[in-house]
């Protein structure tokens, strides 16, 4: 018994193969017939030769059963799915095409990486909520395949108050005019977790200061202020949250009492910068949406780079991650579009982004500071002495360097050593070199003791109304 084999046939193909078919067997009208196909009369002719040749055979397409020439063989999408299971894990799909074809040599869209995981039942490790529940469905029904699915449709109120809304809000004009500022404190190379402490403009997109630290502290912050003022200038406002970095109080409104500058703050209002900080994650969602993909993009780089301490991972992350970045989700800004005013001099800069704290005086004309014990000195290197309890105001620089006010005068500062470098007694006397002379900078605006001290009175009260 010879088997037939059965032929189907789309619905394009099967209308013509219905109207031929009755074409031939009824002797009925060409023209007409070409009008209902939309073909010519020649085409006509041609199809009632293949069917009066073939039969329904011939209105099957040439190419139905072959692999198109530019479709991937099975070694390589077995290779594909393989790589994402193994050494790409940690990579978003738009990354990991990125990475096959910088690393693997594989060349292939994103929808075919998408198809081809997503059919092995593959997510990216920041899917959408859709697509996770839609395969939660899949498996469900899978597992219950008797059980029917039921629509119920709920009358319920879609309108928010606009209290509890988080409405979306155009973007700034001007490149500056808003710094979106927040820290992603995950493990990002090593076994220790790491802050990764992240400035954005809200009109370009672009990431102006990006600085690794252990914590999420006012030294990272101020780098990544470093940052934006030695390459772009001082901007107009930042955005932040509402960290004691940043702010004191979390109530909605502030008492007198409260009103208190922080470190941070206080380096702002010197430089003449907006702080706005709020609680709402969604008021600085450009910031908090840069973070996310930097986690799933700066953290596989960082493992393959084969970086485990946190100078390389700043050294990566300027020279390499940031630009490229930038260069890839960024907008180029106008010169004539900026808010940016012009920079301070690097040494302004360092001075100006400093840590103040009250000290006083022991009957050693010492300070203690950070368990170490410090003495004045003037420009030359020379001891100055002060009774007991004298208060001042020690200021730590930037790169480190100590400083302390004492009646509006600036002084260096110069650490006591537990042991003595020579002795009198038993060495040669050193050769003296003539002292030269140390810059030290002049009592400024955000030096002043007075003020200080009326920011930590507010600050002391604010602390005992909590």
């Amino acid at each position: 018994m010879v088997k037939v084999k059965r032929i189907s046939l789309n619905m394009k193909y099967d209308k013509q193969y219905q109207v031929i078919k009755d074409l031939v067997d009824h002797h009925g009208n060409k023209k007409r017939a070409a009008l209902k196909l939309g073909i010519s009369v020649r085409q006509v002719n041609r199809r009632i030769k293949q069917y009066q040749d073939k039969g329904k055979a011939a209105f099957v397409h040439g190419n139905v059963g072959r692999k198109p020439v530019n479709c991937l063989t099975t070694e390589i999408n077995n290779q594909i799915v393989t790589l994402y299971l193994t050494k790409y894990q940690d990579c978003n799909l738009k990354h990991f095409v990125e990475l096959l074809d910088r690393f693997e040599n594989i060349s292939v869209s994103y929808t075919k990486v998408y198809s081809l995981l997503k059919a092995q039942d593959i997510l990216s490790p920041k899917p959408w909520r859709r697509t996770k529940r839609s395969l939660a469905k899949k498996k469900w029904r899978l597992a219950h395949p008797k059980q029917s699915r039921k629509d119920l449709e709920d009358a319920v109120s879609h309108q928010l108050a606009l209290e509890d809304a988080h409405p979306r809000h155009e973007r700034c004009k001007y490149f500056g005019e808003e710094i979106q500022m927040d820290a992603s404190d995950i493990v990002w190379f090593g076994s220790k977790k790491a802050s990764l402490h992240l400035a954005i403009d809200n009109a370009t997109g672009l990431i102006v200061g990006a600085y690794f630290d252990w914590q999420e502290t006012l030294n990272g912050y101020y780098h990544v202020f470093e940052q934006i003022l030695k390459d772009y200038g001082i901007p107009l406002c930042f955005k932040t949250d509402n960290r004691t970095v940043f702010n004191y109080e979390t109530a909605k409104t502030k008492a007198e009492h409260k009103d208190v500058l922080t470190q941070f703050g206080y380096a702002c209002k010197s430089l003449g910068v907006g702080l706005k900080t709020t609680s709402v994650s969604q008021a600085k969602g450009m910031v908090e949406r840069a973070n996310q993909t930097v986690q799933s993009r700066l953290k596989p780089e960082l493992r393959l780079a084969k970086i485990d301490t946190i100078e390389e991972a700043n050294r990566y992350l300027r020279e390499t991650f940031v630009p490229d970045f930038n260069l890839k989700f960024g907008q180029e800004p106008r010169k004539a579009w900026s808010a940016f005013e012009k920079a301070p001099s690097d040494r302004e800069i360092n001075y100006t982004l400093a840590v103040l704290s009250s000290r006083v005086f022991d009957s050693g004309s010492a300070i203690s500071f950070k368990n170490k014990l410090y003495q004045a000195a003037d420009e030359y290197g020379r001891l100055v002495c002060f009774m007991k309890g004298t208060k001042c105001l020690v200021i730590e620089a930037l790169d480190g360097q100590l400083l302390a006010t004492v009646d509006e005068r600036v002084y260096q500062l110069k650490e006591i050593p537990k042991h003595a470098k020579t002795s009198p007694e038993l060495d040669n006397k050193p050769k003296r070199k003539r002292a030269k002379k140390k810059y030290i900078p002049p009592m400024t605006h955000p030096w002043k003791r007075e003020s200080f001290l009326k920011q930590q009175e507010r600050a002391h009260k604010y602390h005992q109304y909590t």
